[in-house]
């Protein structure tokens, strides 16, 4: 059976990977997944259930009955499906980031949800954000991109995002939180933070979305990649 392509972009948090999955999934016409976003609707389950999440076998059993789905284009037409259900206020709230946090470096968790991941992969392709999809989940995916920028660059670009929505938070403590997420996700013991062997480090510190989509473009069409 030929497998549909797939199109892996890692890296860390804040880089900017939802905004280069959405914009590559609507250039191709292809599917999306959002990985982080299975382990937050996993968290939530766990915790409507009455599941403590230290319990990971009992957290992990709940992967095989999510049925989710992701629609929209763009950051403002994003609606995540659970169970026909719009949960995207849910899930991206920063609760739950807190939430699954606590449940993804479970080794019960990951190996449940890797199955869910490599089901999204459909026809005519798909585009996987995440940052374990080049090295564990898709290790055959056509393009591994491993999407960087300084922790300082993701910082503001974080503070920029809050400012806009309202948000106070000070620029010192982002920087800060930034880092420390980093050095747990590298040094986890489960699928560290890491490029691929293969995969192509595109720093995009010093990049806009224009000049980060062209290079994304260029590697598109250097691999025979299209729509």
């Amino acid at each position: 059976m030929v497998l549909a392509p797939v199109i892996a972009v890692d890296g860390p948090s804040g880089v900017g990977k939802g905004t280069v999955t959405r914009w590559l999934a609507q250039t191709l016409g292809w599917h999306r997944l959002d990985s982080g976003a299975l382990y937050r609707i996993l968290a939530l389950a766990a915790q409507e259930a009455g599941v403590p999440l230290d319990q990971a076998a009992a957290v992990a059993a709940l992967a095989p009955d999510l049925e989710i789905r992701f629609a929209g284009t763009t950051e403002q037409d994003e609606a995540i499906l659970v169970g026909g259900r719009d949960r995207t206020a849910e899930v991206r709230a920063e609760s739950t980031g807190t939430l699954a946090s606590r449940i993804a470096s479970a080794p019960p968790v990951r190996a449940a949800l890797l199955q869910r991941q490599r089901d999204f992969r459909q026809p005519p392709g798909l585009v996987a954000d995440g940052r374990d999809m080049g090295t564990v989940v898709f290790p055959d995916a056509q393009l591994k991109i491993f999407l960087d920028a300084s922790p300082e660059a993701r910082a503001e670009r974080r503070w920029r995002q809050l400012s806009q929505a309202g948000v106070n938070a000070r620029l010192i403590d982002l920087c800060a939180e930034v880092r420390a997420r980093d050095e747990r996700d590298r040094r986890r013991s489960v699928a560290p933070l890491a490029p691929a062997s293969d995969a192509v480090v595109l720093d995009s510190t010093e990049m806009n979305p224009a000049e980060v989509q062209a290079e994304i473009g260029r590697l598109l069409r250097d691999r025979g990649i299209s729509a």
